[in-house]
């Protein structure tokens, strides 16, 4: 996307660099790991960001500014000690009418110096701060390690890959073909990777949203939310896009918005600075949105089609809970994830990311990978992902336990349930037939208003 399409938006924020956090009026914590695990555990934390690939050099100055900032402040107390001592001796001077001027000098010096290590100190909080935000969260011990896609680990496979008895046709011949998707319209309108989609393609997607929000809320137990489709900086610091992912987003220009990447970021902030009872937990929500992104660094890679849009539709579900309980429910909201597909009859497999190929805030993530037999290939539809403390950490979002005590965070889990136009791609692609039309799949056939076919538009 260009500033002459749109010239109200641009790709990422020349004003966000990569090391700015939010204003300093924010209510949102800095620290991303609280300081002393990083001191106790330094060689173990080490050896789990070495998983995610971090430079260990940039731990290495953590610690030693972690170092330098406690010194500084134990020589701080020293001062603050002494100028205390020396305020208190000058008013016993003066109240015997002697002359304290040597002591008032020497407070004086005093006070110099504490300026000084004040400036250290803050310096080197700022850098701390700096690097810290830069930390990705720490993998699960379960995660498999690796540097890419390729260490990924397969968990499950649902259904054989479909079979025809023709030559199987990719969705960015098939919905042109039916007249439903046009690409070359999408573009003229707004840019490269727009699509604009007409009657039943249209009806298509508008039938899943509602298929799969009516799912998960009544058959799941989610509560169904609308939320902005712009947020703050605060939002996209509190789950991880900023300051680290700023080209990624779209930024309306003169303002503190961003258009929203996923409705991931939205629903986790809904109780951003909160403290919830243990009592109301899980808080489970699902939300549609549309979805946009600038895919910064991905120029190059899926450019037919709809698999990476600027722009795109997702029903995401997010789940606040308990630390004891995070990781059951990881698998469940997983598994409220895979019933999509398995109602639509789609095969599809089940991937554990390995530590080189997770997202930046996720301790552990499952990808369902769709089968597309016009790709000859298997292609991730939703990634499922538990992000524990992290996301709250910088959301400073918490609970109360019921047996009492202090706050603890909540852990925060999404995944998409689904992406909207890759499940059109799927379906397009497992049930056309050889006439070139395509089945609507039975569970959709409510949606879609007495449609059982998309045949070519006249």
């Amino acid at each position: 996307m260009s500033d002459s399409i749109l010239p109200f938006l641009r790709n990422g924020d020349p004003r966000v660099p990569t090391l700015t956090l939010p204003k300093a009026t924010s209510t949102l914590p800095a620290i991303m790991l609280p300081r002393e695990l990083l001191r106790q555990n330094s060689e173990k934390l080490r050896q789990r960001f070495a998983r995610r690939g971090v430079d260990l050099a940039s731990l290495d100055r953590l610690l030693a500014l972690d170092q330098e900032r406690r010194s500084v402040l134990v020589e701080l107390e020293d001062l603050k000690r002494r100028r205390n001592e020396a305020s208190k001796a000058i008013g016993a001077i003066k109240r015997q009418g002697g002359d304290a001027a040597q002591e008032m000098a020497a407070v004086a010096q005093l006070k110099k110096s504490m300026e000084s290590l004040e400036s250290r100190e803050n310096e080197a909080d700022r850098e701390l701060k700096a690097i810290e935000v830069t930390l990705p969260n720490l993998p699960h011990e379960s995660v498999p390690v690796g540097t890419e896609e390729a260490d990924n680990r397969l968990e499950r496979t649902i259904g054989e890959p479909t079979s025809f008895d023709f030559e199987p046709k990719a969705h960015w011949d098939l919905g042109p073909d039916l007249g439903i998707l046009d690409f070359e319209r999408g573009a003229k309108v707004t840019g490269a990777r727009f699509t604009a989609y007409f009657g039943a393609g249209a009806r298509l997607e508008r039938a899943l949203i509602s298929f799969m929000l009516d799912l998960h809320t009544e058959k799941h137990g989610y509560t169904e939310a609308l939320p902005p489709f712009i947020v703050n900086r605060d939002s996209l610091f509190a789950t991880g896009q900023l300051p680290k992912f700023a080209e990624d987003l779209f930024h309306l220009e003169d303002t503190e918005y961003f258009l929203v990447p996923t409705s991931e970021v939205t629903l986790c902030n809904l109780h951003r600075g909160e403290i919830l009872e243990e009592k109301d937990l899980p808080r489970r929500y699902a939300a549609f949105s549309p979805c946009f992104r600038s895919e910064a660094g991905s120029y190059g890679k899926d450019v037919r089609g709809l698999i990476r849009q600027h722009q795109f539709n997702k029903v995401e579900l997010v789940q606040l809970t308990t630390p004891e309980n995070s990781y059951q429910a990881h698998d469940e909201l997983t598994g409220h994830a895979e019933k999509v597909l398995k109602l639509l009859d789609l095969p599809y497999r089940v991937v554990t990311l390995s530590t080189g190929d997770m997202g930046f805030a996720a301790a552990k993530t499952y990808d369902l990978e769709v089968w597309l037999p016009g790709q000859d290939t298997y292609r991730e539809i939703s990634s499922c992902s538990n992000c524990e403390d992290f996301q709250a950490r910088r959301a400073n979002l918490r609970y109360r336990p019921a047996e009492g005590g202090k706050p603890r965070l909540v852990h925060t889990l999404n995944g998409s349930g689904l992406a909207v136009g890759r499940t059109v791609v799927a379906i397009l692609e497992n049930y056309q037939q050889s006439d070139g039309s395509v089945l609507i799949p039975q569970a959709l056939l409510p949606y879609m208003g007495g449609l059982e076919r998309i045949t070519a538009r006249q």
